[in-house]
């Protein structure tokens, strides 16, 4: 392998680590939800489709569910199970909608690795759905802060 072979393979490693490693991957199967890319796109927007299904995030302080409140559970928008409860939910003025903790069994998480860090994805178990990241800065009891997309959840009022 001369020098320029490994230039190029080395800049298309770093391409994929930076742009596409850990990307779509609720794209994969083994959840118990699936739909085709067709199906996803006709029942959700580009932008929920962007963050749902291509791991996107959606611009801070664009999610009117941030300030949302009011006693209630969110649901996921892609499949609708629940989720987070109100109850769990909190102002942690990033401009996201945040929860300290989720219901059981309703998330799974992956570790995702970008250029200088690594952060822990969290998606719906039963379609895959990327709903955001947790972050070891959250409130008593957990110290967690589930930092969501608002256009990945649905509330349902109590």
């Amino acid at each position: 392998m001369n020098r320029r072979h490994f230039s190029t393979l080395a800049g298309a490693g770093l391409a994929y680590g930076l742009f596409g490693a850990g990307r779509g991957h609720a794209q994969q199967s083994g959840f118990e939800v699936t739909r085709t890319e067709a199906e996803w796109r006709a029942m959700l927007t580009p932008a929920e489709y962007k963050v749902m299904r291509e791991d996107g995030t959606e611009r801070a302080g664009s999610s009117p569910l941030d300030k949302v409140y009011d006693p209630g559970v969110y649901h996921c928008r892609g499949c609708d199970l629940a989720l987070y409860p109100s109850e769990t939910k909190y102002d942690s003025r990033t401009g996201w909608p945040s929860f300290y903790e989720a219901l059981p069994g309703a998330i799974a998480t992956k570790a995702e690795r970008t250029l200088f860090m690594t952060r822990t994805e969290c998606h719906c178990r039963r379609c895959g759905s990327h709903l955001g990241h947790i972050f070891d800065d959250g409130p008593p009891p957990t110290g967690k802060r589930h930092c969501l997309n608002g256009v990945s959840l649905v509330f349902k009022p109590a």
